[in-house]
């Protein structure tokens, strides 16, 4: 499915484990309510795609750090590790059992560059290049926690900081970082696969700190 649509050449192996998401997610969906009903079979575009944004974003040189605060199910870390499998992800989450699905998952699929951690933010004391989220939190409550957790040394084409994912109306988010702050439409990437519809209100920003 991705193969085309990123700007990223996959291996077949990356293919593989892309493809496997579908059948996972909506196994454990049955389960564990993940993912609303109504959305579950929006899967791939929802969720692992719109993960992928970040990919599209910025490309993570091989021995970046990420943290997925709030990553629920794993999104995005799952996807941005399977993307990206010369980085190392740690996904933690303050729901047990969804954290609990991102292990499993990750583990079935064969990925060995990621954590899941039953832990919340807030305990989290190492530091990365990275802090990425899916609509967690408001930005500067996402900053006040975070910022211990980004260390000073810069291995990528941006500096390290923060990058959500976000949707609707963000002014009042951005306001106290208008001028470092960067939010990027996620339907501007040239791929065909971020024009639909459903990507139109959906944004980037990424925070250096």
């Amino acid at each position: 499915m991705f193969k085309t649509c990123l700007r990223t050449s996959l291996t077949d192996i990356q293919e593989q484990q892309f493809a496997a998401l579908d059948g996972l997610y909506h196994e454990w969906n049955e389960k564990i309510n993940l993912i609303s009903r109504k959305d579950i079979d929006n899967l791939m575009e929802h969720h692992v795609l719109h993960s992928l944004a970040i990919g599209e974003y910025i490309q993570f040189a091989p021995g970046t750090t990420i943290l997925d605060v709030g990553t629920g199910g794993g999104f995005p870390g799952i996807p941005l590790a399977i993307l990206f499998p010369e980085c190392r992800f740690t996904l933690i989450d303050g729901i047990g059992k969804k954290v609990m699905v991102a292990g499993d998952i990750a583990k079935r699929i064969g990925l060995t560059n990621v954590e899941c951690l039953h832990e919340r933010v807030e305990e989290e004391k190492r530091q990365f290049d990275f802090v990425v989220s899916r609509a967690v939190m408001p930005l500067p409550d996402l900053v006040k926690l975070v910022r211990k957790n980004i260390h000073h040394r810069h291995n990528n084409a941006l500096p390290n900081g923060i990058i959500v994912l976000k949707g609707g109306n963000l002014d009042s988010e951005i306001a106290p970082f208008k001028k470092s702050a960067e939010v990027v439409e996620i339907s501007s990437f040239a791929q065909s696969a971020f024009s639909s519809d459903w990507f139109a209100e959906k944004r980037i920003i990424y925070l250096p700190l």
